[in-house]
């Protein structure tokens, strides 16, 4: 068995700029498909009015699924389907990348859309189990349950019958996934959702730890570095675990809701849970993967992060303590059709990466489409970071 030291010699160095590795798997053709998308994208006014028009599209029933589905739903999903998915799957693991099926039907509200939710997340996990192309399963809590009920439960307020019979079948669909990914030995990542429900998935989270993580790491729950209790949080939720015996899966993100939780805060009146600069999520972000590294004894980490500082931070900060790069309490995720530059680098280089791969039907979809599309407009007046790469390596191949 390599020695510490021997460990850290072996290790590639990582450069974010190396587009050659970043577009490796992406012909001429796919990559100038990627290169007018994001030209697009970038058009701020563009992705405005794209996404009324699809909106308005969507509710006249006018034939634009196929566009779409050759445009941004390419780009950013794998399928319709998990059938669909598998040349992702097998695309991904060419270059050593795993892959996170993520069902991303939004909206649904109603016990029968709850139940087909829990049915396909369970497909999920058995299609994970059966190659290790797919390391772990995903589910939002809000996917198999009303989000009203679950605010309900975190306000403390008096449940109805039939509220306390919904939110028992919401305990129950969260058992049942933890309980096959247990079975299956497959991990399964908990998603963070808004403030006002978050507590009450929380508690969900670490029952669930607490009933199949005393072998093994299983189940994770996901930590949002923009909230500024957050830190402090994930240390008590450690030492919790260190004294109840099982292991902490922690998925460290920065948070995807900032606005709506500003909002919120403010037409309600209460304390904005929410950082007061991004500094300060950037500090509490890094300060969190210190933490976990010094704790895997009781900690397992992925860091959900599209930013290359931080996934650098790790990186240096393995070395420094002597961690190899594919030790498997360690994990980077990035969303499929974004940040290839930092997936495929650390996948190279030999640390633990998974792509988001999120599937369903377009028009289920759309509202992950959209906020894809928001996040990639460009930022004062600049390109956004992934048209630049894509332009970089075009220039590359034509020996520019």
């Amino acid at each position: 068995m390599p020695t510490t030291a021997q460990r850290l010699t072996e290790v590639k160095p990582v450069s974010f700029e190396d587009t050659s590795i970043a577009f490796s798997t992406q012909s001429d053709f796919k990559l100038r498909k990627t290169f007018w998308l994001f030209a697009l994208m970038n058009k701020g006014w563009l992705v405005n009015l794209g996404t009324f028009f699809i909106k308005f599209a969507f509710k006249l029933h006018l034939p634009i699924k196929n566009l779409i589905k050759k445009t941004i739903f390419e780009q950013f999903c794998g399928g319709e389907t998990i059938r669909d998915c598998e040349n992702t799957i097998q695309q991904l693991h060419s270059a050593h990348i795993g892959t996170i099926l993520d069902y991303s039907v939004e909206g649904e509200d109603s016990e029968t859309c709850f139940d087909e939710t829990a049915l396909e997340i369970l497909r999920t996990i058995e299609r994970a189990h059966e190659s290790t192309d797919i390391p772990f399963s995903v589910f939002k809590v809000t996917g198999l349950g009303s989000t009203e009920i679950l605010e309900a439960v975190q306000n403390g307020d008096p449940l109805t019958h039939e509220q306390q019979a919904a939110f028992e079948r919401i305990r129950q669909r969260v058992d049942s996934l933890c309980r096959r990914a247990y079975e299956r030995n497959v991990k399964i990542f908990i998603d963070a959702e808004e403030s006002w429900i978050q507590d009450t998935i929380d508690a969900l989270a670490y029952a669930m730890m607490d009933r199949y993580n005393h072998e093994r790491c299983v189940v994770y729950n996901t930590y949002q570095f923009y909230r500024w209790e957050t830190l402090d949080k994930l240390t008590k939720e450690t030492e919790r675990a260190r004294q109840k015996g099982y292991f902490l899966g922690a998925k460290l993100v920065r948070g995807a809701y900032l606005e709506k939780e500003r909002i919120r805060a403010h037409e309600e009146e209460y304390q904005d849970p929410i950082h007061a600069t991004k500094e300060d999520t950037d500090r509490d972000f890094n300060a969190a993967v210190d933490f976990c590294l010094d704790n895997r004894d009781t900690i397992s980490i992925c860091l959900g992060t599209h930013n290359e500082y931080s996934c650098h931070y790790c990186i240096e900060h393995m070395k420094q303590k002597g961690i190899a790069a594919n030790d498997p309490h360690i994990w980077f995720a990035q969303l499929l059709g974004m940040s290839d530059n930092i997936s495929y680098n650390l996948a190279n280089a030999g640390y633990n990466v998974a792509k988001y791969v999120p599937y369903g039907p377009v028009e289920a979809v759309m509202p992950y489409l959209f906020r894809r599309a928001e996040e990639n407009k460009s930022i004062a007046g600049q390109s956004s970071r992934e048209f630049s790469l894509v332009k970089k390596e075009l220039a590359r191949r034509r020996g520019c």
